[in-house]
């Protein structure tokens, strides 16, 4: 099915359209082309009030489209925060994966988003979930990050939320190791004071 009225109201932010077509019988849940429902085309755009109308209308927060993102892990990849937080409100799935086999908290913590790592390690989401790649959100944070402030905060939050600081990737490189490589001085500061090796 390609995209359905509600999608497109979902996509302009247009609450009194899809107050409208849901009242109307409109399918909340619907899927189009991408495998995607109205409720992730408006995580996508981050359209917060659009976004709110769909959950409260009891919109489903995992459904996955045809590249395994829900509106729940998109928002959490991309730092929408209201998006993700009302999603977390409603049923979010902590254990689901994206495509690359990881939580919302690794895509988070390797582009920075601080206030969403806060939030998803709060909520509960699993810090040490290895991915498909053998990656931690902490080994994505170094490795993939710029090692500036706000990865430093990543790696801050991470280590105050428990995580392994030595569960090492595929070639049992440590995240240590990893920052040394890097030149993270502050990053590796902060694991050898977490107990690092």
């Amino acid at each position: 099915m390609s995209e359905t009225p509600l999608h497109a109201a979902a996509a302009k932010d247009d609450v009194a359209a899809i107050q409208e077509l849901l009242s109307h019988g409109a399918q909340i849940d619907a899927r189009d082309n991408s495998g995607a429902t109205a409720l992730l085309v408006a995580a996508h755009a981050n359209q917060i009030h659009a976004a709110e109308a769909l959950i409260n209308a009891g919109a489903d927060v995992n459904i996955k489209d045809n590249i395994n993102d829900s509106p729940y892990l998109y928002a959490g990849a991309r730092g929408h925060l209201e998006i993700l937080k009302m999603t977390l409100a409603h049923g979010a799935d902590l254990k689901s994966t994206n495509r690359y086999g990881g939580t919302a908290l690794i895509p988070a913590s390797e582009r920075g988003h601080v206030d969403t790592v806060r939030t998803l390690i709060e909520a509960g989401v699993d810090v040490d979930h290895v991915n498909d790649l053998g990656w931690t959100a902490l080994l994505e944070a170094i490795i993939l990050g710029d090692g500036g402030q706000r990865h430093q905060q990543i790696v801050e939050l991470l280590v105050k939320g428990k995580a392994n600081v030595n569960l090492a990737d595929r070639e049992g490189v440590t995240p240590l190791r990893h920052a040394r490589a890097l030149g993270y001085q502050e990053i590796e500061r902060m694991l050898l004071a977490a107990g690092a090796r």
